[in-house]
């Protein structure tokens, strides 16, 4: 028997698909994160589904924010849903064989954002509605943030609202964004992104005894630092349960491989650059690189082992840190988790499992403030590349199940007890 809440989400989906394809046609890249004509409309289209309020926050010039209430709500939140309204880039229009500004193709609705996540923000739109006519009460207990600039790790947009919203503090968190509504993920792997430059000594290649090259040199180091793929999270790590047990349902949907990949260190050699001409010996060269931390495995620890090996390199290997973010996970007995759980079966009468994510998102800047976070949304297809796209009828279900979560989350949270734990790994 269909619950009634997916039922009434199922009567909005018309709604829930018109208010995607609206933001969608907004462009909100990053860069530059311009979000101010995407929030604007958000703003206008959230008020139209019952919205009663709208705080615009902007610390940070172009990336503007917002956050949105319902049912009168304007105490701190119990409960934030917490999205991001930019995107990003459309990158090579000739590459897209849809409107990458919102076309529809049968149960598929293509265009850069609409499953990451303007979809996303719609169906939290959908659950708000849903939520205030069930239990006006509840719903005004939960704040929808719209933040900017994730894409380029969120500091200006969530890092930024979590800093001036020292209220929240006490809340629990849903992060709408990508990845399957029967898999909710809750925890991150960490990362390090860095910088490798490389010094040798210039010369014409046909006396490349008198120089030194610094792509050589360069590619030696990079070499070296291939062999930190061999650290993995501890065996006696909880992470390697949650894993497990999750594995059957998630390789099924995330693809064959991802149970090692959230369980080891991955090394990516993004960018390479060195020399002028085949007949001189290069006397620089750079290369960045993208390090990603499985969970028992910290960025102390990683760097530690890349200073041991640039010791072989006697000075002539240099290192800057780019970015450096911790691996982080919620307990999976977090109330946010159980509820969310309890909500995907119930909603949508199918088996269910929480994993961990590989890729980032603004969950762990809410758990690095140590906020109870959950990341739930829609199953993105081409996710990042040219005519990215999202399955229309899921629009009806995450908003469903976001509203179940909400409602089981809040009903059973005694007032005057907010607190969180949370996990780092």
């Amino acid at each position: 028997m269909t619950h009634p809440l997916l039922t009434g989400a199922q009567a909005l989906s018309d709604r829930l698909l018109e208010v995607t394809r609206q933001l969608v046609a907004i462009p909100s890249e990053t860069p530059p994160s311009d979000t101010g004509a995407a929030v604007e409309e958000a703003i206008v289209l959230a008020i139209e589904m019952g919205a009663t309020s709208a705080l615009r926050h902007e610390r940070e010039a172009p990336v503007r924010n917002a956050v949105l209430r319902w049912c009168g709500g304007e105490g701190p939140p119990a409960l934030i849903l917490s999205c991001h309204i930019d995107t990003y880039p459309v990158g090579d229009r000739a590459a897209w064989t849809k409107d990458p500004f919102g076309e529809q193709d049968g149960t598929r609705f293509y265009g850069r954002g609409s499953a990451d996540m303007k979809g996303g923000i719609a169906a939290c739109f959908g659950a708000m509605a849903l939520l205030a006519e069930r239990a006006p009460d509840l719903a005004a207990r939960v704040a929808v943030v719209l933040a900017g600039d994730e894409e380029a790790m969120g500091e200006r947009g969530t890092g930024m609202m979590i800093a001036d919203f020292p209220e929240w503090r006490g809340a629990s968190v849903i992060v709408p964004d990508v990845g399957a509504p029967r898999l909710p993920r809750i925890g991150e792997k960490g990362m390090l992104w860095l910088r490798i430059e490389a010094e040798g000594l210039s010369a014409h290649s046909a006396h490349k005894h008198r120089g030194r090259s610094a792509i050589a040199e360069l590619t030696g180091f990079l070499d070296r630092l291939m062999q930190l793929e061999a650290l993995e999270t501890p065996a006696d790590h909880p992470a390697r349960t949650v894993i497990a047990a999750a594995n059957p349902l998630s390789e099924n949907l995330s693809g064959a491989g991802e149970s090692e990949a959230l369980s080891r260190v991955t090394v990516n050699i993004g960018t390479i650059r060195g020399g002028s001409s085949p007949n001189l010996v290069p006397a620089a060269a750079q290369a960045e690189l993208d390090i990603r931390l499985p969970q028992g495995v910290g960025c102390a620890e990683v760097l530690e082992r890349i200073e041991a090996m640039l010791a072989a390199h006697a000075g002539r290997v240099r290192l800057e840190i780019l970015r450096r973010y911790e691996p982080n996970a919620t307990y999976a007995s977090a109330p946010i988790v159980r509820a969310y759980l309890g909500a995907a079966e119930t909603i949508l009468g199918l088996p269910t499992a929480a994993n961990l994510r590989i890729g980032a998102s603004d969950a762990r800047l809410w758990r690095r403030e140590g906020f109870d976070t959950v990341v739930c949304g829609l199953t993105p297809g081409n996710l990042g590349g040219a005519d990215e796209y999202l399955l229309v009828p899921e629009l009806a279900e995450l908003a469903a199940l976001l509203a179940r979560a909400a409602e089981t989350f809040l009903a059973d949270l005694p007032p005057a007890d907010l607190s969180t734990e949370t996990r780092h790994a």
